[in-house]
């Protein structure tokens, strides 16, 4: 990083910054209070950490302004034929982008081996999951055994590293290597994780707006799933180094929805319809009741299956695909460990707290995903067969069929 001492009248540009390439990787030129920054960062998957020596930012998989901000917020909705739905011609999707989504045509897809797909969920899940894998590169290559991380809701969310035997021996462009092969599928897992708590709250009550109830869409038929393969897709696009992300991101949701057989926008409604009445009810976005609920998040085989339509005519024979959910086995390959907690901060948390730590005494501010989903989604899946029944919470509506 190189810094250039400012008078006083140039400090009066302060906070000026100023985007531009170089040598084909993206670079900020900033005038701060203490003189001007330059700094530079690789764009591709496989660039230099740091071009510039002194700059604090790694290459991520993102571009550099794009790393600095969080993954936006997108709007879904339900996979109903009710008013409010999006539907989304499965030929026109646009083009993948983090930073604004001007690109990006985005609604409710049905698909023969992954049912209905919810394409903002996709990108979200993808783009939180990039985000994720570029801080915790961050933090591996400058050492840090900890930190922290936000998604919408007030809940926060800790990482503990433990480093290999020998890591501060290792050469700076071995560990480089390394922190990016783990970087990649941890923050997978993390994305993965965080977005499955973002279905727990709102089962229990969480709500971001007072006005608009989040309830029917708790782990609705192709929440989970839809968010499972959009963590995929993002390790897919890391992984191109011939790519930047948004463009490796936009070729990777369209051969994944070739895989699972995208249907037309028509076949999409014509699905939801042939559920309705027992997979939902309602006519309107906020009247609409969701009874079918998919609780599969890989605890049982360690793999997560889609909710298909049964019996629906352009899909004949059509078996539910099965993805493995992430986990945080590939770190033995490494011979580092990380612990993941979860320290809910929203009104219901102590409904929360209290199904994973019975005993008050007892009791503690955070959760691990690891340890205590099991017993979280146990209760769940207790609440939803009093509510729906049985065959409304099975990813086949098989009630025979234990997770």
């Amino acid at each position: 990083m190189t810094e250039i001492p400012m008078s006083e009248t140039a400090r009066a540009g302060a906070g000026r910054r100023l985007e531009f390439r170089a040598f084909g990787h993206s670079c900020l030129f900033r005038i701060s209070c203490f003189g001007i920054r330059i700094c530079c960062a690789g764009v591709l998957a496989g660039a230099p950490a740091t071009l510039v020596a002194g700059c604090s930012h790694p290459a991520t998989w993102l571009g550099f302004k794009d790393s600095l901000n969080s993954p936006r917020i997108r709007m879904s909705c339900y996979p109903t034929a009710s008013v409010g739905t999006v539907w989304a011609h499965p030929d026109n999707l646009g083009e993948h982008d983090y930073a604004t989504g001007r690109r990006e045509k985005d609604g409710m897809l049905y698909t023969c081996r992954g049912g209905h797909i919810d394409t903002p969920h996709v990108r979200k899940a993808a783009d939180w999951t990039a985000y994720l894998a570029g801080k915790a590169l961050t933090r591996l290559n400058k050492g840090d055994t900890k930190f922290s991380f936000k998604l919408w809701e007030p809940t926060r969310y800790y990482v503990t590293v433990d480093y290999p035997p020998g890591w501060k021996q290792l050469a700076p462009q071995e560990k480089e290597r390394i922190a990016r092969e783990v970087s990649i599928p941890l923050g997978q897992y993390l994305a993965f994780n965080a977005l499955t708590w973002h279905e727990i709250v709102t089962w229990f009550g969480y709500r971001p707006t007072p006005w608009y109830p989040e309830f029917p869409s708790a782990f609705s038929w192709e929440d989970t799933f839809s968010n499972l393969v959009g963590t995929r897709l993002a390790v897919e696009a890391m992984r191109d180094a011939s790519r930047p992300y948004n463009e490796a991101m936009t070729v990777a949701l369209e051969a994944e929805l070739h895989r699972l057989g995208v249907q037309p926008r028509d076949v999409a409604i014509r699905a939801a319809k042939a559920v309705k009445g027992t997979w939902y009810t309602g006519e309107f976005l906020f009247l609409v009741d969701i009874r079918k609920r998919n609780l599969d998040i890989g605890l049982d085989d360690g793999m997560v299956t889609a909710s298909v339509v049964p019996d629906l005519p352009e899909c004949p024979d059509a078996e539910p695909q099965s993805y493995p959910a992430p986990s945080l086995d590939f770190l033995s390959a490494y011979d580092f460990s990380v612990k993941f907690e979860i320290e809910p901060r929203e009104l219901e948390k102590g409904k929360i707290l209290k199904i994973v730590y019975p005993n008050r005494k007892d009791r503690k501010k955070r959760i691990e995903p690891a340890l205590h989903f099991a017993s979280i989604m146990e209760y769940i899946r207790q609440d939803a067969a009093r509510r729906f029944g049985d065959a409304m919470y099975f990813p086949e509506g098989d009630p025979d069929r234990s997770e």
